[in-house]
């Protein structure tokens, strides 16, 4: 098994050389991808350019020819995620080491996040200390800032590049001597917010004595996109997803989002799933002052300091009512939706900020609407009680064990 270098090699041949050959001093062997299309590689390659615009369905000519940056990067990032993935099909690789700025990382993290949790992923990036959710995404991806741009060997970058060899070292040397996980328990993804964190424990905690492990996801948008991953990955045995906020900040516009395809994953892979309706009486925003103008009339709440909470509507209510039903009723597998009749979240209920009963009506009305034949189950509960708690975790093991 090697640790593959992906990079340019026109312009990073020196510093991606530097990281082989510590790498090499530490025992570990490597695979060099060529991921530039200007000028010669200033090293040799094991994985040519050609071999990965070839892998994108294209030549490095047709590339050269187009004289499109960003095409060239995005059929880089393709073709280079293909050839690593279908590496570690054969077993062959250890890790995935990359450096780069914009186009670099965008081609690094894109292969890094076609491969399976686990396996150790290092980025060298100029962009690291800003907002690297776009490149993370849900996967482990470790990402390193490179302090200065990475154009030659200096003593900052000879540094930071020490650093990402001797990380990528340890995590394979640590790695190869970790416990066999052939004992673990089937595990169960949860999905919480802290509006929403007593259902969830007390849930959690008639789950695991069932014996399973629970994995709680917080519903910040990657904490969604981090579920849903693992979903699609095959690695979950059943999905209590009690907080479907973040359809709420993707419909109108909040800042935690989890993209368009939140809450399809199970679906798609006929897993067991319970799903609910927690937190979705809010969208989230930073400070006040980040909240866009056009939402300057609507009720807001203050969480802390740097999280404004800002009421959904009835008709936002409705709408994400009926997205819920839709995806719920294309399910492949055991499927329930559970609703709180009598709130939503902490901060939903009598003499609470967000206490709208239209609202919860709307929600409901509009799953009524749409879930087709999927079991749906009322509840005349608050969330966060432990009756509901207790009835949404002993629905799950019921559909997981069918």
């Amino acid at each position: 098994m090697h640790v593959f270098l992906l990079g340019t090699l026109d312009t990073k041949g020196c510093e991606i050389d530097f990281v082989r050959d510590l790498l090499h001093e530490y025992g570990v062997t490597t695979r060099v991808v060529d991921a530039g299309c200007l000028g010669s590689p200033a090293i040799a390659a094991d994985i040519t350019r050609e071999q990965v615009f070839a892998a994108a369905g294209t030549s490095l000519a047709d590339v050269k020819d187009r004289n499109d940056r960003g095409h060239a990067v995005t059929t880089a990032a393709n073709g280079a995620a293909n050839l690593i993935a279908a590496a570690y099909a054969r077993g062959d690789v250890a890790g995935v080491l990359s450096m780069g700025g914009s186009a670099g990382t965008t081609i690094g993290t894109t292969t890094m996040r076609s491969l399976p949790l686990g396996l150790p992923k290092l980025m060298v990036s100029t962009l690291a200390s800003g907002q690297t959710r776009p490149y993370v995404g849900g996967k482990d991806i470790l990402m390193l800032n490179a302090v200065v741009d990475i154009a030659g060997i200096n003593r900052i970058s000879r540094l930071v590049l020490g650093e990402a060899a001797r990380a990528m070292a340890g995590m394979i040397t640590l790695q190869s001597k970790s416990p066999s996980a052939q004992n673990d328990k089937p595990l169960i993804a949860a999905s919480m917010f802290g509006v929403t964190t007593p259902c969830v424990e007390h849930a959690r905690k008639i789950l695991e004595a069932a014996g399973y492990e629970v994995l709680v996801f917080h519903a910040t948008g990657n904490g969604g996109e981090a579920m849903e991953g693992l979903i699609a990955d095959g690695l979950i045995a059943g999905v209590l997803d009690i907080t479907t906020t973040e359809l709420a900040d993707e419909l109108v516009g909040g800042i935690l989002s989890a993209g368009p395809t939140r809450l399809t994953a199970a679906g798609k892979r006929g897993i067991p799933q319970v799903i609910s309706v927690g937190a979705l009486d809010m969208v989230n925003f930073g400070p006040p002052n980040t909240v866009p103008e056009k939402f300057k009339d609507r009720k807001f709440y203050q969480h802390n300091p740097t999280v404004t909470l800002m009421r959904t509507t009835i008709e936002e209510n409705r709408k994400l009512g009926e997205e819920i039903g839709r995806k719920a009723a294309a399910a492949t597998g055991p499927t329930c939706i559970m609703i709180p009749l009598k709130g939503v979240s902490a901060i939903d209920q009598p003499g609470k900020a967000f206490d709208d009963p239209a609202a919860r009506l709307a929600l409901y009305d509009g799953i009524r609407a749409t879930h087709e034949n999927v079991e749906l189950v009322e509840l005349d509960n608050h969330i966060n009680d432990n009756t509901f708690a207790e009835s949404i975790a002993e629905k799950l093991l019921n559909l997981i064990r069918k």
